[in-house]
């Protein structure tokens, strides 16, 4: 399913001018809007998935505070000097404009259970927790501009540019250094049963992966990683054994003609279950089944 953001807000003054340019990648969605203030204007915005707010032009007079409850005095959001802020999950931001005219900024939310698997390894959650209020870097100012020039790009260039941009904006933010190999702990052996008893159950239909990381209260990074860890293969794989297993069984055991195993062991159809079969056993069924008899 595709990541969608999960916001809440409750402002007044603003009024969007040039509707949201919005793109959506693989787990992350980048906004930008253009929107004219009242005279006083402002609100509050809390979001359940983090989020990266870059003030890419302000124009007026005034200016705008940014602060952590409604009657805090805040600090001023300056366009040139502070234009960047990192909000955690759930973290609840107020801000408060005085004589701004308008405003153009980009919003990057992203989901971290899809960037984590990306990466090959959990976010650092304390890193996540970490709100980074008001503050520039040169890098990331860079790689935000590319990305709201593709946002609003009328003829969008391949998914991977803007996906990449976003991406390594991220990882820039967040300081994530290379990944060290390391050996991957195992599932509990309660975790393991668990997890092959459910398969074993659900086989014949497509099982995702957040259903066998709930099984087992795992993230689903951690528990793919702690499964091939003990079977040796990923989920997915050691559902089509088990599929297998099973066919395997009904053409030694059976007369069933190849079309109806393919449906009893849960293949989409003959073509379907003689491709998988040959891939993984280096033969076709009738082939394997001749072997078996002779």
């Amino acid at each position: 399913m595709t990541f969608q953001p999960r916001m809440q807000n409750k402002i007044h003054g603003f009024s969007v001018t040039k509707g949201v340019n919005r793109r959506v990648w693989n787990g992350i969605v980048a906004d930008v809007w253009d929107v004219d203030c009242a005279p006083h204007s402002g609100g509050y915005y809390v979001s359940r998935d983090p989020r990266l707010f870059i003030l890419l032009e302000k124009r007026g007079p005034g200016s705008s505070r940014v602060k952590l409850s409604p009657r805090a005095h805040g600090a001023v959001q300056d366009t040139e000097k502070r234009p960047i802020s990192y909000v955690p999950a759930d973290m609840e931001i107020w801000a408060d404009l005085v004589d701004v005219h308008s405003l153009r900024h980009l919003d990057i939310h992203f989901d971290v259970e899809t960037i984590s698997r990306r990466l090959g390894d959990d976010l650092d959650p304390q890193r996540l927790a970490n709100a980074q209020l008001l503050f520039s870097d040169e890098r990331l100012l860079s790689l935000a501009e590319l990305i709201a020039a593709e946002c609003v790009n009328p003829q969008p260039l391949h998914d991977l540019y803007g996906d990449g941009l976003s991406l390594s904006l991220i990882i820039d933010m967040l300081k994530l250094t290379k990944v060290q190999p390391r050996k991957r702990s195992k599932l509990a052996a309660w975790q393991l049963r668990r997890a092959i008893d459910f398969i074993e159950e659900n086989c014949l239909r497509n099982i995702r992966l957040e259903e066998l990381a709930a099984v087992t209260g795992l993230s689903q990074s951690h528990f793919s990683h702690a499964f091939k860890a003990s079977t040796g293969v990923a989920p997915h794989q050691y559902q089509t054994n088990v599929r297998l297993e099973r066919a395997k069984y009904l053409l030694v055991r059976s007369e069933y003609p190849l079309t109806t195993i393919a449906v009893e062991t849960g293949f989409a159809d003959q073509a379907h279950f003689t491709r998988v079969f040959r891939k993984n056993l280096g033969t076709t069924p009738a082939n394997w089944k001749k072997a078996q008899i002779a």
